[in-house]
């Protein structure tokens, strides 16, 4: 897997750059330090996944305004849909998640999670959607905070009945297999071919992706 890593501390890039190499099944093809950087490097080299800082400098006069990591994720994802990006912070920001969740990011951790991101970029590489347990813990209160900015979508235009939406909104919530069966009167096996044919009809991988599409899409 080869990876592009920008963050405007080149210590944190050469020291990322160190560890995950030293994996054996990750490449850093380049780094960058800015969000015009980002953009760039990704164009040149087009990464299986780029692990892009959420908050960088503001540029100077002299090379004008720098992109943040979420104006670079929003940037290159209009220009290539398929981008893989995971947003690599130590801050959690409600707006920053909220957004990351809406431009269609892969992914946002902290870096104090550092022994979690090798296992994230593979991840991420292999189709799934990651957020940290503290940000996914997050997630129902943020999204019912920004409920003001979500489009409202019927859940039947993506083909869900009634009780497939139910299941799909307690996911979201965090709800065990055993909590749903429990909220809905129903056994934990047929919750889970529930759930199975749900992530096959919204063409989904796993719950966190079910989640996060949850709040992206139906909320």
């Amino acid at each position: 897997m080869k990876i592009v890593i920008v963050d405007d501390d080149k210590l944190v890039s050469l020291s990322l750059r160190t560890i995950l190499e030293a994996s054996g099944d990750i490449s850093v093809c380049a780094t960058g330090d800015n969000g015009n950087a980002a953009i760039d490097l990704y164009e040149e080299y087009k990464p299986d996944v780029m692990l892009l800082d959420i908050r960088m400098g503001s540029g100077s006069e002299a090379t004008g305004p720098e992109k943040n990591g979420l104006d670079s994720a929003e940037e290159i994802l209009r220009r290539d849909p398929d981008a893989k990006i995971l947003l690599l912070t130590t801050f959690q920001d409600d707006e920053y998640i909220i957004r990351a969740i809406r431009l269609g990011a892969k992914g946002y951790i902290l870096k104090q999670n550092f022994e979690s991101i090798a296992p994230a970029l593979r991840a991420v590489h292999n189709g799934q959607t990651v957020f940290c347990d503290t940000i996914m813990d997050k997630l129902p209160t943020l999204m019912a905070i920004d409920h003001k900015a979500t489009k409202s979508v019927k859940y039947s235009d993506y083909g869900l009945t009634d009780r497939e939406f139910d299941i799909v909104r307690l996911v979201a919530e965090g709800y065990s297999n055993k909590e749903i069966s429990d909220e809905l009167f129903l056994s934990e096996g047929t919750i889970r071919n529930y759930i199975s044919v749900i992530l096959e009809k919204l063409e989904l991988r796993d719950r966190t992706q079910l989640a996060v599409f949850f709040y992206k899409n139906l909320q």
